[in-house]
């Protein structure tokens, strides 16, 4: 370990060209006001990336990297150290050395802090074995072993506070949590709230589910499109988290008999994540649902996304329209407003001027002007988009186009020279023609606006780590439309440490994408039906939602059960 503190990170940041001299006193003066690690500090400032960090480290140093999320922890080796210290650190003991006695292996954010490595020796009475890993990747795993244990005994505390009041008092108020004692961070009520958002955000959760049952409160996850239950609660604990979650959301604390919205801003492992909060009153209580945005998962670079090289070639063909309406359709949580801040994230030039009008904003984006829609103050999407057509726009973008009223003034405003970007509820590309005509607008104006259609789902992507080689049956490859290969291998999901035990990690966009071609735009002129529009937009060379998971399923990137929804979805 000594051989490693001689260069610090700043140095060796330096020396690999990474920043320079002058943002190296920058980092130090900031670490002095922040008194945070300087790898931490020059992540924060934006000078490097989390993988410059470890590559620099790894390449000129010798270290070895672990992502501790994706190995067995012996729980024996993490109980040897207080969870408040591992936290506190960025540290945690993962393994005993099996081949040398009394050496224990610790996963450090810095493992040239000699001080950390001098004190879990002196604890712990063994030599340490450092490895390097990175605070989020430490965070996430402390969260998994200890997050609901400390949810807990934050639940706990806040009972017998109560409890005390009650005997003190004789008796105890419905909402005691809103009095000012509330606004202290180390409140039982506050801590549990924070743990709960933190923990969501480290599982990668799209929603936070807290309900109220007849007896007991119970906090799910959506990770990955699927709710996961992951503590319940005594049924008492409900109003003051509730009530909680209104002060920070800026809601109602008194309104109890109807529905609220509020938004929550945060920042975990220095991601700052946009809450969008909305509170419903069930017979049982009120119900608490979050939606967890954050700017770069919003504006993520169009590669990610999950395009074929044929896809993406398409997607660039749609966006050169100077002109026209472009329209992402699928169900809620099918990803379309990530496909459309990417689109936006790519038509941002200096040169062009972008509205959007949202309900609500999604992701604050530079050189953007964005509008947020008030129903209340008579600010609707049609209203909002009368007053942007006399803002000099180049493109527009409206959140969702909901009724006849927008989708008239988004066709008027695609014919007289804007590029128009939105979103609309419909199952495929062909159905959306069908359903903007069913809104009032007449075919030959459909097909004289319209310039591409981009239907979308999303499917879990297999775990690298874990994932099957099996080879599909006949009724598999008929179902997936492949009856004509002899052999088809296919992967199915296992379950891991790395993917939580269920066999996926993450998700990925699936597409069908049909850009107006002059042949479509005459059926569609013509009030042709959904299927010869589908049939017409085939010839063509569109793929459909159903081929398209198929490709994902024979590529080994998602699972046959996983292409099976969407085959069923799209019929």
């Amino acid at each position: 370990m000594a051989r490693l503190n001689k260069l610090r990170l700043g140095d060796l940041l330096v020396s690999k060209g990474l920043i320079t001299e002058e943002q190296l006193l920058e980092v130090i003066n900031k670490q002095k006001e922040t008194h945070t690690k300087f790898g931490e500090t020059v992540v924060t400032m934006g000078f490097v990336t989390e993988n410059d960090v470890i590559d620099a480290l790894i390449e000129q140093l010798g270290i070895e990297y672990v992502d501790v999320r994706r190995i067995k922890i012996d729980e024996n080796a993490v109980k040897l150290v207080k969870e408040d210290y591992m936290r506190k650190n960025s540290v945690i003991p993962y393994a005993f050395d099996p081949l040398v006695p009394n050496v224990l292996k610790v996963a450090m954010a810095d493992p040239m802090d000699i001080m950390i490595v001098d004190d879990i020796s002196i604890m712990t009475n063994m030599q340490v074995d450092t490895v390097l890993s990175t605070k989020s990747q430490i965070n996430v795993v402390l969260d998994k072993m200890f997050g609901a244990t400390q949810a807990m005994a934050a639940a706990e505390q806040y009972r017998k506070e109560r409890q005390r009041d009650k005997e003190r008092t004789g008796v105890t108020t419905e909402d005691d949590t809103t009095s000012g004692d509330d606004e202290i961070e180390n409140s039982p009520i506050v801590q549990l709230v924070r743990s709960i958002l933190e923990q969501g955000v480290r599982r990668r959760a799209s929603d936070i589910h807290i309900e109220a049952l007849e007896f007991q409160v119970r906090v799910r996850f959506r990770i990955d499109g699927a709710l996961v239950v992951v503590m319940t609660y005594e049924i008492e604990l409900l109003s003051a988290i509730v009530a909680r979650l209104k002060i920070i959301g800026g809601m109602d604390i008194s309104e109890k008999r109807k529905p609220q919205d509020g938004r929550i801003a945060m920042t975990v492992d220095r991601r700052d994540f946009d809450v969008r909060v909305s509170i419903l009153p069930t017979i049982n209580g009120e119900k608490v649902v979050m939606r967890l945005t954050s700017k770069e998962n919003l504006t993520r670079d169009k590669k990610n996304l999950g395009f074929s090289p044929k896809e993406l070639e398409k997607f660039d063909r749609i966006l050169k329209n100077p002109h026209g309406i472009i329209l992402v359709t699928g169900p809620t949580g099918s990803g379309k407003s990530t496909t459309l801040y990417t689109a936006l994230s790519e038509l941002n030039t200096e040169d062009v001027n972008i509205i959007t009008v949202e309900d609500p904003v999604e992701a604050n984006m530079e050189g953007i002007n964005q509008v947020h829609v008030n129903e209340k103050a008579g600010l609707t999407f049609a209203a909002a988009l009368r007053s942007i057509l006399r803002q000099d726009p180049d493109i527009i973008m409206i959140g969702e186009i909901r009724d006849g009223e927008t989708a008239d003034i988004a066709v008027k405003a695609a014919i007289t020279g804007h590029l128009v970007v939105s979103t609309l509820h419909t199952n495929g590309t062909a159905s959306t023609i069908s359903r903007l005509a069913d809104m009032g607008i007449e075919p030959y104006l459909i097909g004289d606006s319209l310039v591409g259609v981009i239907a979308q789902r999303l499917v879990r992507r297999l775990c690298g780590e874990c994932k099957k080689l099996v080879y599909a049956d006949e009724d598999q490859k008929k179902l997936l439309g492949y009856e004509n290969e002899f052999e088809l291998p296919i992967y199915d999901p296992v379950g891991c440490e790395a993917c939580g035990g269920t066999g996926y990690s993450g998700r990925i966009g699936v597409y069908e994408i049909m850009p107006v071609s002059s042949a479509l735009r005459a059926e569609i002129a013509k009030g042709a039906r959904a299927d010869e529009i589908k049939k017409v937009a085939m010839a063509d060379g569109m793929e459909t939602l159903a081929m398209s998971a198929a490709r994902l399923c024979k590529e080994g990137i998602t699972s046959y059960k996983e292409a099976l929804k969407i085959a069923y979805e799209s019929e």
